[in-house]
């Protein structure tokens, strides 16, 4: 095998993918989990979990400069779900769990912001709206 047409092709694909994930089309995930079904949308992200610890976290853009309202629900029969708003430095801009569901957060179409998703033993359904 021709080990620099290998390195070459693990690049571009590294590259891809990283491009995906900046742009909000890719997820990024670490978890151990009996069962975990995550869906991210354009104003939502819905999770069915089973047994689940571990961390999703995916890039969001706003299509305008506004006010956006994240509601949490978390219909959790067993264990905790965290969901942390990221800036584009990685700074936390908001913490909602099932104790402190709701936040208001002034977006910047310009920057780039991530959602981090934190599960610790859940079992149930989530869904953050905004």
């Amino acid at each position: 095998m021709n080990i620099p047409l290998f390195i070459a092709s693990f690049a571009v694909v590294f590259v891809f993918i990283y491009i995906l994930y900046c742009q909000g089309f890719a997820v990024l995930r670490r978890t151990s989990a009996v069962m975990i079904v995550f869906r991210r949308g354009k104003h939502a992200d819905k999770a069915t979990l089973d047994a689940c610890t571990g961390w999703v976290k995916h890039a969001v853009r706003f299509r305008e400069s506004e006010t956006h309202e994240f509601i949490l629900d978390a219909q959790l029969s067993k264990g905790n779900v965290e969901v942390t708003l990221l800036d584009r430095k990685k700074q936390p801009l908001m913490k909602l769990n099932p104790q402190s569901p709701r936040c208001k957060i002034e977006s910047d179409v310009r920057n780039r912001y991530y959602l981090r998703w934190e599960f610790k033993s859940a079992t149930g359904k989530c869904e953050l709206r905004w």
